[in-house]
């Protein structure tokens, strides 16, 4: 089985080796990509994590969790992103005797609609731009403990008239202790590249992550804790801008950054941790939170007192349909709403049983 596992992510890992090597955070393309496809993951501070239960919007994320549990559920995703920006996930998925659990997913992203004018401010038009992927995921149980998954990405991108066609893989291996109440997903998102370039000759990366996710669950309370470290394979995180670099040296030429050192470490360490928290005090309610300290380091103002890297929701189960929340601050000029809904069309369409024999 561990060679089975090692061969497939070598694999796929193969396929774009210099998608793991010294990637850069910035200039990247799709990065749409990154974004929390549902409203739980949203709640969770933006990452998804190994779950107990059945959650079709999480195995998207990490398709070694798709599960027959999973059998024809369709999850319906949106967010009200910034401005006239808005972007979300259509799902469904369906079990296939001794070929596994497959999904189908269609992403998507509008940057809504843009006034085109010449250089002397005529408007002459007006252009729309967008991106799109469409993904078939994958899922098998190896035993009782692991499963692992694969999805598969083709990827096209829109803005004014240029445009890039992408194609692009993840994998992911799960374990699932249900003694222990533990689970594990280890997680290799976006290992592609583009077949198409917005100009010729200039390829650029995808957004490559690599992540590994660990939820524990109380055995004699309502609550599931997990963490999340994301993009293991680049060490530094942080940025700098050019116009704010101190001086390194005192006067006496020594560095005055070595004191510092440690502090520096765990703020690089904190930066790929995401926590999240879950409260379940009914079997149709849930409480969440999470809290993503690198957004917070980015995105926060320092003479304003804010929430910004927190995120929260809730879920709620109302007659056939799962209904969740998610609400996460970016930044002060805003924090996006996320509204999932899914369903079983087998409990959807389901007819009533007959009690006038």
């Amino acid at each position: 089985m561990l060679k089975k596992i090692a061969f497939l992510f070598f694999l796929c890992l193969l396929f774009t080796g210099e998608a793991v090597t010294g990637q850069r955070q910035s200039g990247r393309v799709y990065e749409f990509l990154s974004l929390p496809q549902t409203a739980r993951i949203t709640a969770a501070g933006g990452y998804g994590f190994p779950t107990f239960e059945p959650d079709l919007g999480m195995a998207l994320m990490i398709p070694s969790l798709l599960s027959q549990d999973h059998n024809n559920h369709l999850s319906l995703n949106f967010v009200d992103y910034f401005d006239d920006i808005h972007y979300g996930t259509v799902a469904f998925n369906h079990y296939f005797e001794n070929l596994g659990h497959f999904s189908v997913s269609v992403q998507y992203i509008d940057y809504g609609r843009f006034v085109e004018a010449n250089e002397v401010g005529q408007v002459i038009g007006q252009f729309t731009a967008g991106e799109y992927s469409f993904q078939l995921g994958w899922g098998r149980m190896l035993n009782e403990q692991f499963s692992i998954g694969s999805n598969l990405k083709l990827i096209h991108s829109s803005f004014y008239d240029v445009a890039s066609f992408g194609l692009a893989t993840d994998v992911s291996l799960t374990y699932h202790n249900q003694e222990r109440l533990i689970a594990a997903s280890l997680l290799a998102r976006n290992i592609g590249r583009q077949i198409t370039y917005y100009h010729d000759g200039n390829r650029e990366p995808l957004p490559f992550d690599l992540v590994l996710g660990v939820t524990k669950k109380l055995a004699n309370a309502p609550f599931q804790f997990s963490l999340v470290a994301n993009n293991m394979h680049n060490y530094d995180l942080t940025y700098d801008s050019p116009l704010l670099l101190p001086d390194h040296f005192d006067g006496d030429g020594n560095d005055q950054n070595f004191q510092d050192r440690a502090g520096n470490i765990a703020d690089n360490i904190m930066r790929h941790v995401v926590l999240g928290a879950e409260f379940t005090p009914l079997e149709s309610f849930s409480l969440r939170a999470g809290y993503n300290y690198r957004r917070r380091q980015e995105m926060k103002v320092d003479t304003r007192l804010s929430t910004v890297g927190f995120s929260w929701g809730f879920g709620l189960h109302v007659s056939r349909f799962q209904i969740n929340y998610g609400r996460s601050d970016y930044h002060l000029a805003g924090a996006p709403n996320h509204i999932s809904i899914s369903t079983s069309l087998q409990e959807l369409f389901r007819r009533p049983a007959n009690n006038n024999q």
